[in-house]
């Protein structure tokens, strides 16, 4: 039986490559409408792209804040992805007024001056210990805010643009990504496809 992957609309994500991203490893895929769908689903994903205060008003605005802090905090498989990736934090200087999900420590901080952003194109990232999804390799980036510093109790790993920071994280069946694997071409689709194998 072929995974069944729930795609969670943050309102501002590009839902057609991810959703391409999994049909072509052949996973089936759905979007979630209601709250009890996140909290039942095998696989979760939550895309973004665009800003951190209106997706997490979309997740709110939806009702699925604490489904998703509660998958999250069990370490059930959930990808986060750019934006997505973001909200797990408890805030982001893009948007200091809307708190994100909490459940990474940290802020989001926007690139130093001098850098052009977005940040727009390949990377190199580079996987730390304790990783089993994330290895070291190139990835394609959109981003004008990072996490500083991997945080305690997640297993991460880390590129640089003007100073490292944040390109992923992981624990236990909870990838984040600050990247877009589905974007990222057979470097990507395998980081999925490691991810998606991890409780097939």
């Amino acid at each position: 039986m072929s995974p069944q992957v729930m795609v969670v609309p943050t309102g501002t994500a590009n839902l057609a490559s991810v959703l391409a991203a999994f049909r072509r490893l052949g996973a089936g895929t759905d979007i979630a409408h209601e709250a009890s769908e996140v909290a039942d689903a095998a696989w979760v994903v939550v895309p973004g792209v665009g800003s951190f205060g209106a997706a997490m008003g979309a997740l709110d605005g939806a009702g699925m804040r604490a489904a998703l802090v509660d998958r999250v905090s069990a370490g059930r498989p959930t990808l986060a992805i750019c934006v997505g990736m973001q909200l797990l934090a408890e805030t982001s200087e893009e948007s200091p007024e809307q708190a994100g999900l909490g459940v990474i420590e940290g802020r989001l901080d926007r690139f130093g001056p001098g850098l052009r952003v977005p940040q727009m194109g390949w990377n190199q990232v580079t996987a730390g210990p304790g990783c089993r999804f994330l290895e070291d390799g190139w990835a394609y980036f959109a981003n004008s805010y990072r996490l500083g510093r991997i945080p305690s109790g997640w297993a991460g790993a880390t590129s640089d643009y003007g100073g490292g920071y944040v390109a992923g994280l992981e624990r236990d069946g909870v990838l984040a990504c600050q990247f877009h694997p589905e974007l990222s071409g057979p470097w990507g689709s395998a980081l999925l496809a490691r991810w998606l194998e991890a409780v097939t």
